[in-house]
């Protein structure tokens, strides 16, 4: 392994191709204001480092990040890249992890408007993070107490599971398929419109309508607050543990609450079964 310890890069692709490196202390910045800099590159550990221009992360295999900075001017840091692991990393750049494959990210902070997009066999755990149609189209994504804010998130993704995690967003899950959110909050309107083979287990729940257009959607003991016209046109089968305020026309299933405020029901083709439980 060749070693770079405070060192600075800015030239264009400055270690284009290179395998077996470690980097600790280094600054990829400079008036050259170069980009590229570690594309096709393998074996690569960066420690305490700062990224402070484009691309640096393209094409790469076995790499590893830790304790780094990658800010803002730092667009696009990792495309097209595998075994990824990035660990106490600030990820401040627009459209960080695109398109890469077996990432697996620790205490990280992430601010990053269009992260994620189609990756696959992603893991997060202690997590913060802001974006954007945050992992877009993504597959195969275990995420725990990661805390998440942003619009549009999870639309279109495939077999994730997300445990104790707190989601502040909007349009989260659509169209999703084969997801289970376990022990988590989620604050939001239009949850998981599209949404196919969906379980939420222990979650609490709030925004106006919720689940809508679902099929295979399965809620067991979830606290569902300030939701209304619930369950439109869905396949279902629910048990609510608090009130909820307005449940419209679900198509098909069982739903158990404590009681809802209003009941819509005038469409011919809602048939779902509706149990109102009184809190017993």
């Amino acid at each position: 392994m060749k070693t770079y310890i405070n060192k600075s890069f800015d030239e264009e692709r400055a270690l284009y191709g290179s395998s077996g490196v470690v980097l600790k202390g280094c600054r990829f910045d400079g008036p050259a204001d170069g980009e590229s800099a570690l594309k096709e590159s393998s074996h690569i550990e960066v420690y305490d480092t700062l990224c402070n221009l484009r691309y640096p992360f393209w094409h790469d295999n076995d790499l590893k990040i830790e304790n780094c900075e990658l800010t803002q001017l730092c667009r696009a840091a990792l495309w097209y890249s595998s075994d990824i692991r990035i660990i106490s990393t600030r990820l401040h750049g627009i459209k960080a992890l695109r398109e890469c494959r077996d990432v697996t990210m620790r205490g990280c902070d992430i601010d990053s408007p269009e992260f994620g997009w189609s990756s696959k066999n992603v893991a997060m755990e202690d997590c913060r993070a802001v974006s954007q149609y945050f992992m877009l189209r993504a597959s195969q994504l275990s995420l725990k107490k990661v805390d998440f804010s942003g619009k549009y998130s999870f639309q279109y993704v495939e077999n994730a599971v997300l445990e104790d995690c707190r989601l502040n967003t909007k349009d989260a899950f659509w169209h999703s398929s084969g997801v289970t959110v376990k022990n988590s909050v989620i604050n939001g309107e239009y949850l998981a419109w599209y949404s196919k083979d969906l379980t939420l287990i222990n979650c609490k729940i709030s925004g106006t309508q919720p689940f809508c257009y679902c099929q295979g959607l399965t809620l067991i003991d979830c606290e569902m607050t300030d939701c209304d016209l619930a369950f439109e046109k869905s396949d279902v089968n629910a048990v609510i543990t608090t009130p909820v305020i307005s449940i419209k026309n679900p198509y098909s299933g069982t739903i158990s609450v404590p009681s809802a405020g209003e009941l819509i029901i005038d469409d011919p083709a809602a048939k779902a079964r509706i149990n109102i439980t009184g809190g017993e």
